[in-house]
């Protein structure tokens, strides 16, 4: 028996993968991240499985629940939302069961950058304008490298996709009016995926006043740069003029 670390999804339920629903329908035992994951999940595992909430526990409590369960012969789901590898917690939880001579597996999840770009029909990686996208967090109870510092990261002008930071906007403002113009467009999304998700739209300028006006303060990704924009440039993979290993470019006949 093992412990399948899955990643839930942002929110909708149907978002999970059809691996991923089926090692929970699989799972004796269901540890699931309470405060973010969405209880519907829950819906694909088993009616007898032993469901823990992990919102309450330490790590050590968590880890106490997977190894009895393995001692017993019975396969434990680790829920986590979004993709666990992003702000998850879980390397720690793998090394401890390694120590333990546990076997694991992992199921990749979408993650909420993901599902707030489907939310606000926007593609991050947009000919021209950007190449890059830059996945962080504001500095807050858990600590950032120095070379990290958002200040810093801004002056690359790339796309930017801040987790865990909505409730300092007016700092997150301040140091990103550091490196990108003022009048950067900006959007926010709230619980990108659930019914009850919320979207704010602005630029550097106004973002901040927007969403203390839509109340948001928790759950919600800060999305920054021009790829929220309408200017760009056609992208060359389809383009006619443009060859590559799947097709021969098409010969402009009015030249």
């Amino acid at each position: 028996m093992k412990v399948i670390f899955i990643g839930a999804g942002p929110g909708d339920p149907d978002l999970i993968t059809v691996k991923g629903a089926k090692a929970l329908n699989e799972a004796d035992v269901i540890i699931y991240a309470g405060s973010l994951v969405n209880k519907e999940v829950l819906a694909h595992g088993r009616k007898d499985a032993e469901v823990y909430d992990s919102a309450g526990m330490t790590l050590e409590e968590v880890l106490a629940v997977m190894k009895k369960a393995v001692s017993l012969g019975r396969t434990v789901a680790r829920v986590h939302t979004g993709d666990p590898c992003l702000y998850g917690a879980i390397q720690e939880q793998m090394d401890a069961l390694a120590q333990e001579g546990i076997a694991f597996d992992i199921i990749p999840g979408v993650s909420s950058f993901l599902a707030a770009a489907a939310s606000i029909k926007r593609e991050y990686t947009l000919p021209d304008i950007s190449q890059t996208v830059i996945l962080t967090r504001l500095e807050g109870r858990t600590p950032v490298p120095e070379q990290e510092n958002l200040a810093g990261l801004a002056k690359h002008g790339a796309t930017m996709c801040l987790f865990l930071s909505v409730q300092m906007i007016d700092k997150v403002v301040a140091e990103l009016r550091q490196g990108y113009p003022e009048q950067t467009p900006v959007a926010v999304v709230q619980k990108a995926s659930w019914p009850e998700e919320k979207i704010v739209h602005g630029t550097l300028s106004n973002i901040a006043e927007k969403v203390k006006a839509a109340a948001i303060s928790r759950t919600a990704l800060i999305l920054v740069g021009d790829f929220l924009g309408n200017d760009y440039q056609r992208s060359l993979l389809y383009h006619p003029e443009f060859s590559h290993g799947y097709r021969e470019a098409k010969q402009d006949e009015s030249k």
